[in-house]
Protein backbone atom coordinates (compact mmCIF):
# COMPACT_ATOMS: atom_id res chain seq x y z
CA UNK A 1 0.00 0.00 0.00
CA UNK A 2 1.63 3.24 -1.18
CA UNK A 3 -1.03 5.77 -0.06
CA UNK A 4 -4.08 5.91 2.20
CA UNK A 5 -6.57 8.09 0.34
CA UNK A 6 -9.83 6.26 0.97
CA UNK A 7 -11.29 3.38 2.92
CA UNK A 8 -11.54 1.74 -0.50
CA UNK A 9 -7.74 1.38 -0.38
CA UNK A 10 -8.20 -1.12 2.48
CA UNK A 11 -9.36 -4.72 2.65
CA UNK A 12 -10.75 -6.49 5.70
CA UNK A 13 -7.32 -8.04 6.20
CA UNK A 14 -5.30 -4.82 5.82
CA UNK A 15 -7.70 -2.82 8.01
CA UNK A 16 -7.56 -5.47 10.73
CA UNK A 17 -3.77 -5.52 10.52
CA UNK A 18 -3.67 -1.74 11.02
CA UNK A 19 -5.92 -2.02 14.09
CA UNK A 20 -3.72 -4.81 15.48
CA UNK A 21 -0.59 -2.75 14.78
CA UNK A 22 -2.13 0.22 16.60
CA UNK A 23 -2.73 -2.01 19.64
CA UNK A 24 0.91 -3.14 19.49
CA UNK A 25 2.16 0.44 19.39
CA UNK A 26 0.03 1.22 22.44
CA UNK A 27 1.57 -1.72 24.31
CA UNK A 28 5.09 -0.81 23.18
CA UNK A 29 4.69 2.70 24.63
CA UNK A 30 2.99 1.56 27.84
CA UNK A 31 4.96 2.58 30.92
CA UNK A 32 7.70 4.36 28.99
CA UNK A 33 8.82 7.56 30.67
CA UNK A 34 10.14 8.78 27.31
CA UNK A 35 7.67 7.91 24.56
CA UNK A 36 10.15 7.42 21.73
CA UNK A 37 10.56 4.54 19.30
CA UNK A 38 13.27 4.52 16.59
CA UNK A 39 10.83 3.22 13.97
CA UNK A 40 10.90 6.20 11.56
CA UNK A 41 14.25 7.74 12.42
CA UNK A 42 15.57 9.67 9.42
CA UNK A 43 12.14 9.98 7.75
CA UNK A 44 10.55 13.37 7.03
CA UNK A 45 6.79 13.79 7.45
CA UNK A 46 4.99 16.97 6.39
CA UNK A 47 1.46 17.84 7.46
CA UNK A 48 -0.21 20.05 4.85
CA UNK A 49 -3.43 21.49 6.26
CA UNK A 50 -5.61 23.90 4.30
CA UNK A 51 -8.38 23.69 6.92
CA UNK A 52 -8.28 24.19 10.68
CA UNK A 53 -7.75 21.11 12.82
CA UNK A 54 -6.76 20.23 16.37
CA UNK A 55 -7.21 16.48 16.87
CA UNK A 56 -6.09 15.20 13.48
CA UNK A 57 -3.10 17.48 13.07
CA UNK A 58 -1.83 17.07 16.64
CA UNK A 59 -2.23 13.28 16.60
CA UNK A 60 -0.33 12.93 13.33
CA UNK A 61 2.43 15.18 14.68
CA UNK A 62 2.62 13.23 17.96
CA UNK A 63 2.58 9.92 16.07
CA UNK A 64 5.49 10.99 13.88
CA UNK A 65 7.53 12.36 16.76
CA UNK A 66 6.94 9.30 18.95
CA UNK A 67 8.43 7.26 16.10
CA UNK A 68 11.44 9.62 15.87
CA UNK A 69 10.51 11.10 12.47
CA UNK A 70 11.19 14.72 11.58
CA UNK A 71 7.74 16.37 11.43
CA UNK A 72 7.18 19.67 9.60
CA UNK A 73 3.85 21.50 9.68
CA UNK A 74 2.66 23.47 6.66
CA UNK A 75 -0.51 25.57 6.77
CA UNK A 76 -2.16 27.57 4.03
CA UNK A 77 -2.00 30.83 5.99
CA UNK A 78 1.78 30.62 6.46
CA UNK A 79 2.72 29.10 3.10
CA UNK A 80 3.06 30.47 -0.43
CA UNK A 81 -0.55 29.46 -1.05
CA UNK A 82 -1.47 32.77 0.62
CA UNK A 83 0.54 34.47 -2.16
CA UNK A 84 -1.36 32.66 -4.90
CA UNK A 85 0.77 29.55 -5.40
CA UNK A 86 -1.15 26.63 -6.89
CA UNK A 87 -1.80 23.43 -4.97
CA UNK A 88 0.27 21.50 -7.51
CA UNK A 89 3.29 23.77 -7.10
CA UNK A 90 3.04 23.54 -3.32
CA UNK A 91 2.88 19.73 -3.47
CA UNK A 92 5.82 19.50 -5.89
CA UNK A 93 7.87 21.90 -3.75
CA UNK A 94 7.35 19.73 -0.67
CA UNK A 95 8.24 16.62 -2.66
CA UNK A 96 11.44 18.29 -3.88
CA UNK A 97 12.26 19.36 -0.31
CA UNK A 98 12.45 15.71 0.70
CA UNK A 99 9.07 14.71 2.12
CA UNK A 100 8.71 10.97 2.70
CA UNK A 101 5.04 11.42 3.60
CA UNK A 102 2.50 14.18 2.98
CA UNK A 103 -0.51 14.28 5.29
CA UNK A 104 -3.10 16.40 3.52
CA UNK A 105 -6.30 18.10 4.65
CA UNK A 106 -8.08 20.21 2.06
CA UNK A 107 -11.60 21.66 1.60
CA UNK A 108 -11.88 20.23 -1.94
CA UNK A 109 -13.00 16.64 -2.33
CA UNK A 110 -10.38 14.64 -4.21
CA UNK A 111 -7.46 16.94 -3.33
CA UNK A 112 -5.44 14.17 -1.69
CA UNK A 113 -5.89 11.91 -4.72
CA UNK A 114 -4.74 14.71 -7.00
CA UNK A 115 -1.66 15.40 -4.90
CA UNK A 116 -0.76 11.70 -4.92
CA UNK A 117 -1.00 11.76 -8.72
CA UNK A 118 1.12 14.90 -9.08
CA UNK A 119 3.89 13.80 -6.71
CA UNK A 120 4.23 10.23 -8.01
CA UNK A 121 7.69 9.65 -9.44
CA UNK A 122 8.53 7.99 -12.71
CA UNK A 123 9.71 4.76 -11.08
CA UNK A 124 7.44 2.52 -9.04
CA UNK A 125 7.54 3.30 -5.34
CA UNK A 126 9.02 6.76 -5.77
CA UNK A 127 7.38 9.96 -4.55
CA UNK A 128 6.07 10.54 -1.03
CA UNK A 129 3.31 8.53 0.58
CA UNK A 130 0.12 10.61 0.73
CA UNK A 131 -2.38 10.25 3.56
CA UNK A 132 -5.82 11.79 3.28
CA UNK A 133 -6.51 13.64 6.54
CA UNK A 134 -9.89 14.82 5.26
CA UNK A 135 -10.82 16.11 1.81
CA UNK A 136 -13.96 18.22 1.59
CA UNK A 137 -17.07 16.13 2.15
CA UNK A 138 -15.42 13.03 0.69
CA UNK A 139 -13.48 10.87 3.18
CA UNK A 140 -11.38 10.74 6.34
CA UNK A 141 -9.98 7.19 6.47
CA UNK A 142 -7.79 7.45 9.58
CA UNK A 143 -10.76 8.79 11.58
CA UNK A 144 -12.73 5.71 10.57
CA UNK A 145 -9.84 3.47 11.64
CA UNK A 146 -9.54 5.08 15.08
CA UNK A 147 -13.31 4.85 15.55
CA UNK A 148 -13.20 1.17 14.61
CA UNK A 149 -10.35 0.59 17.07
CA UNK A 150 -12.31 2.33 19.84
CA UNK A 151 -15.40 0.22 19.13
CA UNK A 152 -13.35 -2.97 19.12
CA UNK A 153 -11.79 -2.08 22.48
CA UNK A 154 -15.14 -1.13 24.06
CA UNK A 155 -17.33 -3.87 22.54
CA UNK A 156 -14.83 -6.68 22.04
CA UNK A 157 -15.51 -6.95 18.31
CA UNK A 158 -17.09 -5.08 15.41
CA UNK A 159 -18.66 -7.90 13.38
CA UNK A 160 -22.34 -8.29 14.15
CA UNK A 161 -22.63 -5.03 16.07
CA UNK A 162 -25.24 -2.40 15.19
CA UNK A 163 -23.80 1.12 14.90
CA UNK A 164 -25.75 4.31 14.19
CA UNK A 165 -24.18 7.39 12.62
CA UNK A 166 -26.32 10.38 13.53
CA UNK A 167 -26.47 13.96 12.32
CA UNK A 168 -25.07 15.89 9.37
CA UNK A 169 -24.43 12.93 7.07
CA UNK A 170 -24.62 15.14 3.97
CA UNK A 171 -21.49 17.17 4.72
CA UNK A 172 -19.58 14.54 6.71
CA UNK A 173 -16.47 12.81 5.40
CA UNK A 174 -16.36 10.97 8.74
CA UNK A 175 -19.78 9.44 8.05
CA UNK A 176 -18.74 8.19 4.62
CA UNK A 177 -15.51 6.60 5.76
CA UNK A 178 -17.10 5.03 8.84
CA UNK A 179 -20.06 3.66 6.89
CA UNK A 180 -17.71 1.95 4.44
CA UNK A 181 -15.18 0.66 6.97
CA UNK A 182 -17.58 -0.55 9.65
CA UNK A 183 -19.72 -2.31 7.05
CA UNK A 184 -16.58 -3.90 5.61
CA UNK A 185 -15.67 -5.17 9.10
CA UNK A 186 -19.09 -6.78 9.54
CA UNK A 187 -21.12 -4.19 11.44
CA UNK A 188 -24.69 -3.23 10.62
CA UNK A 189 -24.61 0.53 10.04
CA UNK A 190 -27.66 2.78 10.35
CA UNK A 191 -27.57 6.37 9.10
CA UNK A 192 -29.91 8.67 11.04
CA UNK A 193 -30.49 12.26 9.93
CA UNK A 194 -33.17 14.71 8.85
CA UNK A 195 -34.07 14.21 5.18
CA UNK A 196 -32.35 17.50 4.33
CA UNK A 197 -29.04 16.22 5.76
CA UNK A 198 -29.16 12.77 4.16
CA UNK A 199 -27.15 12.51 0.91
CA UNK A 200 -28.95 11.60 -2.28
CA UNK A 201 -28.13 7.96 -2.98
CA UNK A 202 -27.28 7.07 0.64
CA UNK A 203 -29.61 4.09 0.35
CA UNK A 204 -27.13 2.61 -2.16
CA UNK A 205 -24.37 2.60 0.48
CA UNK A 206 -23.90 -0.60 2.53
CA UNK A 207 -26.14 0.88 5.26
CA UNK A 208 -29.73 1.26 6.38
CA UNK A 209 -31.29 4.75 6.38
CA UNK A 210 -33.59 6.08 9.12
CA UNK A 211 -34.98 9.44 10.20
CA UNK A 212 -36.21 8.39 13.67
CA UNK A 213 -33.46 8.35 16.28
CA UNK A 214 -35.72 7.34 19.19
CA UNK A 215 -36.90 4.19 17.40
CA UNK A 216 -33.32 3.06 16.71
CA UNK A 217 -31.57 3.74 20.04
CA UNK A 218 -32.76 0.67 22.04
CA UNK A 219 -31.25 -1.74 19.50
CA UNK A 220 -27.82 -0.13 19.12
CA UNK A 221 -24.40 -1.22 20.31
CA UNK A 222 -22.85 2.15 19.49
CA UNK A 223 -23.84 5.59 18.30
CA UNK A 224 -21.52 7.99 16.49
CA UNK A 225 -22.73 11.57 16.78
CA UNK A 226 -21.57 13.97 14.06
CA UNK A 227 -20.78 17.67 14.17
CA UNK A 228 -23.22 19.91 12.33
CA UNK A 229 -20.93 21.54 9.76
CA UNK A 230 -22.42 25.00 9.50
CA UNK A 231 -19.38 26.26 7.57
CA UNK A 232 -20.31 23.98 4.65
CA UNK A 233 -23.99 24.95 4.62
CA UNK A 234 -25.36 27.62 2.31
CA UNK A 235 -29.03 27.27 3.10
CA UNK A 236 -31.59 26.34 5.75
CA UNK A 237 -31.11 22.61 6.37
CA UNK A 238 -33.11 22.70 9.63
CA UNK A 239 -35.24 25.38 11.31
CA UNK A 240 -32.96 26.20 14.26
CA UNK A 241 -30.29 24.80 16.55
CA UNK A 242 -32.95 24.23 19.22
CA UNK A 243 -35.16 22.33 16.79
CA UNK A 244 -32.21 20.17 15.72
CA UNK A 245 -31.33 19.44 19.35
CA UNK A 246 -34.89 18.41 20.18
CA UNK A 247 -35.20 16.14 17.16
CA UNK A 248 -31.73 14.65 16.74
CA UNK A 249 -29.53 15.68 19.68
CA UNK A 250 -28.28 12.98 22.06
CA UNK A 251 -29.84 14.12 25.34
CA UNK A 252 -29.56 12.30 28.65
CA UNK A 253 -33.09 11.00 28.12
CA UNK A 254 -32.07 9.50 24.79
CA UNK A 255 -28.84 8.14 26.32
CA UNK A 256 -31.01 6.21 28.77
CA UNK A 257 -32.73 4.48 25.83
CA UNK A 258 -29.45 2.85 24.80
CA UNK A 259 -28.54 -0.62 26.11
CA UNK A 260 -26.19 -0.56 29.12
CA UNK A 261 -23.20 -1.78 27.09
CA UNK A 262 -23.63 0.75 24.27
CA UNK A 263 -20.85 3.28 23.64
CA UNK A 264 -21.08 6.87 22.34
CA UNK A 265 -18.50 8.31 19.94
CA UNK A 266 -17.97 11.79 18.51
CA UNK A 267 -15.15 12.87 16.15
CA UNK A 268 -15.08 16.36 17.66
CA UNK A 269 -15.28 19.21 18.10
CA UNK A 270 -18.55 18.71 19.97
CA UNK A 271 -21.30 21.31 19.94
CA UNK A 272 -22.54 20.74 23.48
CA UNK A 273 -26.20 21.39 24.03
CA UNK A 274 -27.00 20.97 20.34
CA UNK A 275 -25.64 17.66 19.08
CA UNK A 276 -24.90 16.18 22.47
CA UNK A 277 -25.79 17.06 26.06
CA UNK A 278 -22.89 17.88 28.39
CA UNK A 279 -23.92 15.08 30.76
CA UNK A 280 -23.66 12.62 27.86
CA UNK A 281 -20.38 14.05 26.56
CA UNK A 282 -18.80 13.63 30.01
CA UNK A 283 -20.30 10.21 30.71
CA UNK A 284 -18.00 7.16 31.18
CA UNK A 285 -20.02 5.55 28.38
CA UNK A 286 -18.75 8.21 25.96
CA UNK A 287 -15.36 7.39 24.43
CA UNK A 288 -14.35 10.79 23.03
CA UNK A 289 -10.97 11.00 24.80
CA UNK A 290 -10.28 7.34 24.11
CA UNK A 291 -10.81 8.15 20.44
CA UNK A 292 -8.14 10.88 20.66
CA UNK A 293 -5.65 8.50 22.28
CA UNK A 294 -6.41 5.80 19.73
CA UNK A 295 -5.94 8.37 16.97
CA UNK A 296 -2.24 8.63 17.82
CA UNK A 297 -1.72 4.86 17.80
CA UNK A 298 -3.70 4.34 14.59
CA UNK A 299 -1.74 7.06 12.83
CA UNK A 300 1.51 5.52 14.06
CA UNK A 301 0.37 2.25 12.49
CA UNK A 302 -0.56 3.93 9.20
CA UNK A 303 2.72 5.85 8.97
CA UNK A 304 4.69 2.70 9.71
CA UNK A 305 2.78 0.64 7.16
CA UNK A 306 3.27 3.20 4.40
CA UNK A 307 6.87 4.15 5.10
CA UNK A 308 8.43 0.92 6.33
CA UNK A 309 6.34 -2.17 5.76
CA UNK A 310 4.15 -4.62 7.59
CA UNK A 311 6.39 -6.45 10.04
CA UNK A 312 7.90 -5.55 13.38
CA UNK A 313 6.71 -1.96 13.73
CA UNK A 314 6.01 -1.79 17.45
CA UNK A 315 8.89 -4.11 18.26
Amino acid sequence: MKHLLSVADLTVESATQLLDEADRFEQALLGREVKKLPTLRGRTIMTVFFENSTRTRVSFEVAGKWMSADVINVSASSSSVSKGESLRDTAMTLRAAGADALIVRHPASGAAHQIASWTAGQGEGTGPAVINAGDGTHEHPTQALLDALTLRQRLGSIAGKRVAIVGDILHSRVARSNALLLSMLGAEVVLIAPPTLMPVGASSWPVRVSHNIDAELPGLDAVLMLRVQAERMNGGFFPSAREYSITYGLSQKRMDLLPEHAVVLHPGPMLRGMEIASSVADSPRTAVLQQVTNGVHVRMAVLFRLLVGSDGGAE
